[in-house]
């Protein structure tokens, strides 16, 4: 029956081909033992050759290497070559200030990538089950997610990761196993709840079984397999919509306007992240703020507006047209203004910026013990709402020496000309109270009588 359900999956989602190398990611847990198993009992039939690749990662003393000698006597008695390796993750993750999850993910990644090029394999086979993918779900539901992170694990993926055995839960694999006398490797560490997974497999989903759903398992794959279904409509439509409205050229990402704008926000946030897909290679660091500030920009009253997103991609509003960009267009004409609440956290797009700020009382602060970039103010002394922009016409600020204009001031610093509208100004009213980064005015100084002090800076 596992064996079957396998090459069901294998057929209906095309993750094997004849004459195919893979690699077999092995733990020496179930689920890998059981995919290379099966793999095994493929090869002959469909003509693909196998690679093990294994990885230490020096979490479990003992019982690692146990598990690598394990590993490498499996694949011996299968005829199979095997690649183990062995990383201190620990280390990694501390130096490079990474979870260990996330760390010991990445250095997994890696090892099959190298071993994938080292033997010349076209794809990566990978023991998740429909176990991990219920798992893999509810987390990304309680971190928050969209339709994409709803859909799941993905059976296959564009870089040759397959997942032969989604469809298959831990109990029949496991009976899988006992039946072959297989005798996997057990990780204790998978039966303690110290890890969010860990939680999810051991304490919440047994007790949502318990108290809600005994079938809760399928049921929650049943909702899976029907959003990949609503998710796989919606990319289609998008991918038609991008190729009618969308260009590449050397300069960047052409998003034409009048198309754009008729479309739901569903199609459009889709095309915007397709558009920066194809700029930077992935949307990582990209969330959903980012999306809607570009699909804000899409308004007829932001013609000629621009604002910074993370990776170093710029967008500009221009006539006829949103323009996703690596670049610096020197004929951009930004001009932004935000209202700041003393105490919270500003992000400002068209710098990429987020102006943070923070209150303490006099006696608790301590300019000596100023990071630097940070600059304080009397805050009794602000007469109407903050507002951070950049320079308008005629604008001054009174320093110590007397008022200055601030185009004087831009010029004193040598800050060349095309920067000068970037620079954001503190203004409370139409007084100028700083220009961030560079100067304070006196009218703001902190004074004996001063209760209340503002810090802020740019970040």
């Amino acid at each position: 029956m596992v064996f079957d359900s396998v090459l069901k999956t294998i057929a209906e989602k095309n993750l094997i081909e004849t004459g195919d190398k893979i690699v077999v990611a092995v733990s020496g847990g179930p689920d890998s033992v059981c995919l290379l198993h099966i793999l095994h009992r493929l090869s002959n039939q469909m003509d693909i050759s196998l690679f093990v690749a294994h990885l230490n990662h020096q979490i479990r003393g003992l019982e690692a290497h146990l598990d690598s000698l394990y590993v490498m006597k499996l694949c011996d008695s299968l005829n199979i070559p095997c690649f183990i390796k062995s990383i201190d993750v620990p280390k990694y993750c501390e130096d490079n200030k990474v979870g260990l999850e996330d760390g010991a993910r990445m250095q997994r990644y890696k090892m099959f990538n190298e071993i994938k090029a080292k033997v010349g394999a076209n794809k990566v086979a990978i023991g998740h089950n429909k176990n991990d993918q219920v798992e893999t779900v509810l987390m990304r539901i309680m971190r928050g997610t969209g339709l994409q992170g709803l859909r799941g694990i993905e059976y296959k993926r564009n870089d040759g990761i397959i997942r032969p055995i989604l469809d298959l839960n831990r109990k029949d694999i496991e009976k899988y196993c006992v039946e072959h006398e297989l005798y996997p490797r057990i990780d204790k560490t998978n039966l303690e709840s110290i890890y969010s997974r860990n939680k999810i497999r051991l304490e919440l989903i047994p007790y949502i079984q318990k108290e809600f759903n005994e079938n809760f398992i399928d049921s929650a794959i049943r909702m899976v397999q029907n959003l990949r279904s609503d998710s796989d409509y919606i990319l289609n439509e998008v991918d038609k919509e991008y190729s009618e409205l969308a260009r590449a050229y050397e300069d960047g990402v052409y998003l034409f306007v009048e198309k754009f704008n008729t479309l739901h926000n569903a199609i459009k946030s889709r095309l915007v992240i397709r558009g920066i897909r194809d700029l930077v290679g992935d949307v990582n660091g990209i969330e959903k703020k980012h999306i809607d500030e570009v699909l804000e920009m899409s308004k007829d009253d932001k013609l000629n507006k621009k604002i910074n997103l993370p990776r170093g991609i710029f967008v500009y509003r221009k006539q006829g047209y949103i323009l996703l960009s690596k670049s610096i267009l020197e004929d951009s004409n930004i001009e932004y203004e935000y209202t700041i609440e003393p105490g919270k956290d500003v992000f400002i797009s068209e710098l990429g910026k987020t102006f943070k700020s923070e209150i303490v009382s006099l006696e608790n602060f301590n300019s000596d013990e100023l990071k630097k970039g940070l600059q304080f103010l009397d805050l009794g002394k602000i007469k109407s709402s903050i507002r951070l922009r950049n320079r308008r016409q005629g604008d001054k600020i009174r320093l110590s020496g007397g008022t200055k204009k601030i185009k004087e001031l831009f010029i004193g610093l040598k800050i060349p000309r095309e920067n000068r509208d970037k620079v954001p100004i503190l203004v409370d009213g139409d007084s100028v109270v700083a220009v961030c980064d560079y100067r304070m005015s006196i009218d703001y100084k902190i004074e004996e009588k001063t209760e209340k002090v503002l810090m802020f800076t740019l970040e």
